[in-house]
């Protein structure tokens, strides 16, 4: 469902990201772990088709990021650190709008069914999103995915600044993800919550990945020991 091929991306003498190759299979959960400026970040904007590799390739669905970046944007979502909403609409508002922007045209009961999906409490559905949290954005964000009936899920660094409660809701959400047969790939810095949800975790250094390993090998200790070892 994802994969790249010797994916290497360079800014004049700085080699960011090099000979990246992965391949991620449906249903899959996949956490990519590593220091800032590691190459996570790079990895997904490529995919993303926001930035160009300097050479190789990113498949998604078995559809060429570099031939028809457009084209992979239907099969993709994706979930920044912070989710980038309208903080004067309401959450089924933006849902709304974001759904229709990605030619989907749901009635309210639909789209309160699909932030339901996610968590997302129904007394919050017609509150603006200037008075949510960020798990609640996140959620609102999951939802967007949902109604796009995305495949493919890129999150980056998607636990940071989440207090334990909104990390175990959001870690439960990636998990019925999978279940439901689509893929994530997750940046992150969170070890213990890489180890819960994923069922791959790779290890990023200076643009290379130099672990990929699944994650049931390891206890989140034991991972923490090799990520400070390998990093």
């Amino acid at each position: 469902m994802l994969k790249t091929i010797n994916l290497h991306k360079k800014y004049n003498d700085f080699t960011a990201l090099k000979s990246l190759n992965l391949e991620i299979q449906e249903g899959e959960i996949f956490a990519l772990l590593g220091q800032n400026g590691a190459g996570k970040s790079t990895t997904i904007n490529i995919l993303l088709g926001l930035i160009k590799a300097t050479s190789g390739d990113a498949f998604i669905n078995n559809i060429s990021v570099k031939e028809h970046p457009e084209k992979i944007k239907k099969h993709l979502a994706y979930i920044p650190e912070t989710v980038l909403l309208y903080p004067n609409l309401t959450g089924i508002e933006n849902l709304d709008f974001f759904s229709k922007i990605a030619g989907f045209n749901y009635d309210k009961s639909e789209l309160s069914a699909l932030l339901k999906r996610t968590g997302l409490q129904e007394i919050a559905h017609e509150k603006t999103l200037g008075g949510y949290s960020k798990g609640m954005r996140q959620k609102v964000g999951i939802a967007i995915a949902l109604a796009k009936d995305a495949k493919v899920l890129l999150l980056d660094e998607p636990t940071s600044g989440l207090d334990p409660i909104a990390t175990a809701e959001f870690t439960e959400i990636v998990r019925q993800l999978g279940n439901e047969g689509r893929t994530v790939l997750m940046a992150t810095h969170d070890i213990f919550n890489a180890v819960s949800v994923a069922t791959n975790i790779g290890i990023m250094k200076q643009g290379e990945l130099v672990q990929n390993l699944p994650s049931k090998a390891f206890s989140a200790e034991e991972l923490q020991e090799l990520y400070l070892k390998t990093i």
